[in-house]
This record gives C-alpha cells, structure tokens and sequence, in this order.
C-alpha cells in the first residue's frame, strides 16, 4: 500500500468511526404527549422528573419535547393509536378512553378494588404482564397504573345512599364505571375528563366522579357545590387504568445503552411511583375544595353494605363477560384482587 493510498485508508477509516462517534452523542428528542393541562401534577411531579431522569442516565443524550392538552392533535382516546404510529414517541392515556379495546386491564376500573394507587399501581403492572400482552403489543409498555380514590362530586345534593343517584346526570370515564353509576340509578355520560369542566358549567352533566388530584386541575371545585366521599376505612369507590406506553420502533431505533436508560426507568417501580404520586397529591387538592366553601359528607363504612354488593355483582359480571370472550375471567379477577391485597398498604 503507498502512502498515497494508505492516508487515504486512514482518512476514511478516521471519518466512519468519527461518525459513528458522532451518531452515538446524537441528542435524541422523544415527543411525549398527554391529555392533561401543562400545570397539571401528571406533568409536574410525573413526567418532568422521569424526563430530567433519563436525561441525567443518558449524558443528556435523551431529552424529551412535552405536548401537553393533546397538542400532537387529536383526541384523548385517539392517544394510544398516535404512540403505535410513531405520531408521539411517548404517551400517557386511559386505556378505557377506548371501550372494549382492552378489555384485561378493566379489570382495575372496577368498584372497591384498591385501597391505595402505589400498591395497586404495582399490581397492575405486574398482573398486566401476565394478561395484557397481546393487547398491548403495538406498543411497548413503560408504565400501567392507577390513580388514587374517585370521589363523587355534584350540584344537586349530598350522596348519602345509592338512591340519591337517581334522576342525576354523572359524568365517568370508562365502560365499567359508567355502568356502576348506571346500576346507581344515574344516567351515565362517558367523557375524558378536559371535556368536564364545560360540561358541568353548561349542565350537560350534574357532577361526575374523579379523584381529588385532578379536581382543582380542572378548576372544578369552583363549579361543585357537593363532594360525597367514601369512608377511608372501605376500599377506593372506583379507580381508573393508565399507561405509558412508547413507540416500538422508536425504542428499536435507540442505542443499546440508551435502551437500557428506558428500561431502567420503566416497570414495576416507576408505575408504583406514579400511583405514589396521585397518593400524596389527594390532600393538598382537597383542600382548594375545602378553602373554597364547597360542602362536604363521608359515606360511612357501616351503611356500605349496598354499595358494596353493587361492587361483587358487578365484579362478577365482568367475570362472566371476560369468559364469554374466550379470556379466563375468573382468573383475571381473582389474580388483580390477588395482586392488590399483596401490594395495598
């Protein structure tokens, strides 16, 4: 080889691996979108700390572009099919904004079943391993989790007893709690919960339930004159289902030690860090309700036996209705009880 060829060689060879080098600092920017309000605590004390997180792991090679309120377009329920076609590279959604599609993980939007968000987040990931796979198999999972106890919240009149449902307009977020408040004797009406507030304040809807978080998020404790709340010795009224799901091509496309960043901040502990997250921010938002004269009343735990039975039959007929699908229904539902007790504190 003359020299003429050699530095050539060298030049070459000094330019591929210059590249490369340059390839593996690249900073890579994941657009992560969401349904929430930028101020909302799901930003605050959730994703922009995980965000600065896998920052710091990656050298700053991982950055995140946040599109709060659904500014990546579309709808709430539209969310999960914009991560699976690589419109975000991470979202945050309700996998009940999408009725019937994911039918496993409903399982945890049932009556009664959790007692905390931090055990019963842990227990949704864990069971979601175990049935939700295939369901969720456009996507790669980060997260499945659950918010702290829902409330009911209303204009008409304290909720003392399941009668006092009747004739009242309720606004829920999934199949399964629409139905509870049906069999409470209300008129169900399915919205994500930006569309609330609007809702409430134009009478489309005479309450709704949500946990406390979101309640002064939405600027509802201006808009409500009455929070019924269950005794906190029974277990949470109803809860709703999370993920955080990201594109699979998008993870694919990362360097192995960026993965690795991902992985480390996914999971069992993350999710159980989010429902810890939704756990503490209960009494701070509750007390903007408090502070601004709304009216208050606990469902007590020795007048819950209706309510509670309302919880068991229809925790049986969703048994029944998984089975009739060709999904073990029993199981599913034994193993989310099971999984809850071991994690609850």
């Amino acid at each position: 080889m003359n020299k003429h060829t050699l530095s050539s060689f060298l030049a070459a060879t000094a330019m591929l691996f210059g590249s490369a080098a340059a390839q593996a600092e690249e900073t890579i920017t994941l657009k992560v979108g969401h349904f929430w309000p930028a101020t909302a605590m799901s930003q605050k004390k959730v994703l922009e700390p995980w965000c600065d997180k896998i920052a710091a792991e990656s050298g700053n090679r991982l950055k995140c572009q946040i599109f709060p309120g659904t500014q990546l377009g579309g709808t709430p329920g539209q969310l999960y099919q914009q991560v699976a076609d690589g419109v975000a590279d991470i979202v945050w959604t309700l996998p009940g904004y999408t009725g019937g599609r994911f039918p496993s993980m409903e399982v945890f939007d049932l009556p009664f079943l959790i007692r905390d968000a931090e055990g019963a987040s842990r227990a949704a990931w864990e069971y979601a391993q175990r049935f939700g796979a295939k369901e969720f198999a456009a996507v790669k999972p980060l997260a499945f989790h659950v918010h702290d106890a829902g409330q009911i919240h209303n204009n008409t009149r304290p909720i003392e007893k399941p009668a006092d449902f009747r004739g009242l307009k309720m606004r829920a977020p999934t199949r399964l709690t629409n139905r509870m408040l049906a069999e409470l004797g209300a008129t169900p009406v399915a919205m994500p919960a930006p569309q609330t507030p609007e809702a409430v304040s134009k009478g489309v809807v005479d309450g709704y339930v949500l946990p406390w978080e979101v309640i002064p998020t939405l600027k509802l404790h201006e808009l409500t004159k009455y929070h019924s709340e269950m005794d906190p010795a029974l277990p949470a009224l109803y809860t709703t289902s999370f993920i955080v799901a990201m594109n699979k091509a998008r993870y694919a496309s990362l360097p192995d030690d960026l993965k690795k960043v991902i992985d480390a901040n996914s999971g069992a502990d993350f999710s159980a860090s989010i429902g810890k997250a939704w756990d503490d921010s209960a009494s701070a938002a509750r007390q903007q309700a408090v502070e601004h004269g709304n009216r208050f009343n606990t469902i007590p735990a020795d007048t819950a036996a209706e309510w509670l039975a309302l919880g068991e039959r229809l925790a049986d007929d969703w048994a029944k209705e998984m089975s009739a699908k060709g999904l073990p229904g029993e199981e599913m539902l034994g193993t989310a009880r099971s999984l809850v007790k071991k994690y609850s504190k």
